[in-house]
């Protein structure tokens, strides 16, 4: 039987799907990511929603929103914030930075210099930033949608391995059906509007969920066998130099348990697995030079239609 909280999660996507026009994948998969404690990164070409997306999730869920534009001159302090001397109490007062917020977007973070990607680092990996020797947490639940532009390389600093294998999911949004942009068209723009909706649910209910998702959704033997011989063959595989990381295949458990909640199950079945592994799997493994221009998902899915599926 479906829980009430998974119900309002479904209604959470069919609302916000009249805001998206023909995003309701990209929603479905942003919000998988966010439930699972991962981070989200969007490759896509500017201007078709992702600003939108981000700030649609966050009033949805009644979070705190900050956005980073990345540049090359951007500096770690810009995103981690920093502490200013106070001349009337004689100490040095912190001024917390975007990154202080529950759900970041990161725009164009392959245009900020390696320094300033690092600064994200620790806040992805550990919910906590080091600033001038201070450890600080970072809100609960924290949450960052990352965007590149695939195309343009000028200027660029392409993230290293490390980096991308910090990302839960890799997606792109895509062009929305000719319907879908006729709509928009002649309606506009509905990010305005997105400010004043009433949140479905709070911080302290999203929590609570993520940690029902983790502790309460059962992975089987048979299952985390099917996954383990997934993650076996991406590192025998002919057509990769490096396999999945425990990372990778962590992630690959915690959104499968996440889709199945999702689903209104409490166990997970191979579709879950199956269903999300284009977007979990080719961002962080590492291709042979004389594959990197074949379609790294197709080359993913052909890696696991050979894995026999567990009854």
């Amino acid at each position: 039987m479906m829980e009430p909280e998974s119900e309002k999660i479904n209604q959470i996507i069919d609302f916000l799907s009249g805001y998206l026009h023909g995003k309701e994948r990209a929603l479905r998969l942003s919000l998988i990511t966010f439930f699972s404690r991962g981070h989200l990164l969007i490759e896509d070409l500017p201007g078709l929603g992702k600003t939108t997306l981000a700030i649609a999730i966050a009033k949805a869920l009644g979070l705190s929103f900050g956005r980073i534009q990345c540049t090359s001159d951007l500096l770690p302090t810009d995103i981690t914030g920093l502490s200013i001397y106070k001349k009337n109490t004689g100490e040095f007062e912190f001024h917390p930075g975007p990154l202080f917020n529950n759900i970041v977007l990161v725009d164009e973070v392959n245009r900020a210099t390696p320094k300033t990607q690092s600064a994200l680092l620790e806040g992805m990996g550990e919910k906590q930033t080091t600033i001038e020797g201070k450890t600080h947490r970072l809100p609960q639940p924290f949450f960052v949608i990352a965007t590149q532009n695939p195309v343009e390389q000028y200027g660029t600093f392409p993230l290293p391995e490390s980096q991308m294998d910090r990302f839960m999911m890799k997606i792109s949004i895509g062009y929305v059906s000719r319907e879908a942009e006729k709509e928009i068209l002649s309606g506009g723009s509905r990010r305005e509007a997105l400010y004043a909706i009433e949140p479905v649910m709070n911080s302290e209910e999203v929590v609570r969920i993520q940690k029902r998702i983790r502790e309460s959704v059962y992975l089987s033997e048979r299952m985390l066998e099917y996954v383990m011989n997934i993650v076996e063959a991406t590192r025998a595989s002919k057509y990769l130099r490096a396999g999945i990381s425990t990372r990778g295949a962590l992630a690959v458990n915690y959104t499968a348990k996440t889709n199945a909640y999702f689903s209104g199950r409490d166990f997970v079945i191979p579709e879950d697995i199956r269903g999300l592994a284009e977007y979990v799997i080719p961002h962080r493994v590492i291709f042979r030079e004389e594959y990197e221009q074949v379609d790294r998902k197709e080359i993913i899915q052909s890696i696991i239609d050979q894995i026999p599926v567990p009854a």
